[in-house]
């Protein structure tokens, strides 16, 4: 009678081939078989929401293009709303549309760089080249409406910089065009192939029930059957006023089960979705400016005097983002600014995911939640002897309250 192997420790991480992004795991092993999950995110911290609130909100939008370089527009276009809630500045339909349609670019980039990021850890680096090869043609029409493949720097509080005019329309025709007639192909290489079936199939499974406790969001709840979207909703922009529905994994497989497969389907819909909605927002483009004020001098004034405190969703390519902001009417910069990104919700679903499937699936497993640290990495606690610890609740209770009654006084 065999008997059974002591689990062994393996670390992974913070800088490993396997891991775009620095963060630590560890997993207790038996065999080749994961029985336990740990994960230490905060290695790349970098001191964003600290600088924001030295500075004021238009100077803070520079700061939220920066939070991540593949969902730059959400982070910008989040904070913008929270803002505007506060100062109550109306935006300009036409605003509103522009913002969608920049959004939807951003997301259809967004998930085909991570299916080329997913096809590199499955191995099949043949596919990841062809992933960001096509993947261009979304960033070129960024840069056309824009000025810039990363960090656009078009979302303005009261509107966006830019217009998008209807001799642009063509262009980004063009683009949208570009990905229907890609739309199959990329479904028959991710969906159809054998290897990625066997690789991605019941594998990572994340079942509704525990996708829900989690509090997951985006593709990564959908792909567990979850329909949830904050673009429907709590509609923001111009989302209210377009048709379209959750994508989920029964669209292409009737037994989805939440695995790696399912966030795959997930995904590569999406980018259908998307199409639609730019198509949706070029039709019915309402005439009229994209800022609120002319003489934006006035609206930094107004700024200067707006006092209360507001938070603001989008469904960044990731799933929810949210921004909360506080105003005292005494400061230019706000007295609070908390960021809290889509991975931040999905990174506690790795636990589960990880939880009996062999060494060979981590990669592509991790990257199955499309994580950035980058997004998500917000605070460094560091002792007074400069040892780092983990404070407890009850600490960090005592910290807020002292800090609330000190910027009261």
């Amino acid at each position: 009678m065999s008997q059974k192997k002591a689990p062994y420790e393996l670390p992974i991480g913070p800088i490993h081939p396997a891991l775009k992004e620095p963060i630590n795991f560890t997993f207790q092993m038996n065999g080749e078989v994961i029985e336990k999950v740990d994960f230490a995110p905060g290695r790349a911290h970098r001191g964003i929401e600290w600088m924001g609130m030295r500075r004021n909100p238009v100077q803070i939008l520079h700061l939220c293009d920066r939070i991540c370089g593949i969902c730059g527009v959400a982070h910008a276009l989040v904070f913008a709303q929270a803002v505007e809630q506060i100062a109550d500045i109306e935006v300009p339909d036409r605003a509103y549309y522009v913002r969608t349609i920049i959004a939807e670019f951003e997301r259809i980039q967004s998930h085909i760089l991570w299916a080329g990021v997913a096809a590199h850890e499955l191995g099949f680096d043949t596919l990841f080249y062809l992933a960001w090869q096509i993947r261009e043609e979304s960033v070129d029409v960024i840069e056309y409406i824009t000025g810039n493949r990363v960090n656009y720097g078009i979302m303005m509080l009261g509107g966006t910089r830019r217009d998008i005019t209807a001799d642009m329309f063509p262009r980004l025709e063009q683009a949208l065009r570009y990905y229907e007639g890609l739309l199959e192909k990329m479904v028959n290489l991710f969906l159809n192939d054998k290897t990625i079936a066997m690789r991605c199939k019941n594998t990572g499974i994340l079942t509704k029930r525990r996708a829900l406790e989690l509090a997951t969001v985006g593709p990564t709840s959908r792909a567990s059957g979850l329909a949830m979207d904050v673009r429907i909703d709590s509609p923001y922009a111009a989302y209210g006023d377009l048709d379209f529905d959750i994508v989920l994994p029964d669209v292409y497989d009737s037994e989805g089960n939440g695995d790696v497969y399912d966030r795959i389907i997930v995904r590569i819909f999406e980018i259908k979705q998307s199409i639609d909605i730019i198509r949706q927002c070029m039709k019915q483009m309402p005439e009229g400016p994209v800022l609120a004020e002319e003489k934006y001098a006035k609206l930094l004034m107004n700024l200067k005097k707006a006092s209360g405190e507001a938070f603001a969703r989008v469904e960044a390519p990731r799933g929810e983002d949210m921004h909360y902001v506080r105003m005292n009417g005494k400061q230019e910069a706000p007295e609070m600014w908390k960021v809290k990104a889509s991975t931040y919700s999905n990174q506690m679903a790795w636990v589960e995911i990880l939880q009996g499937e062999q060494i060979a699936d981590i990669p592509i497993i991790v990257a199955s939640i499309d994580p950035c640290m980058s997004c998500t990495d917000r605070v460094a606690v560091v002792g007074q002897d400069g040892s780092a610890g983990i404070m407890t609740k009850e600490h960090l209770h005592r910290l807020s309250v002292r800090k609330t009654r000190r910027l009261q006084s």
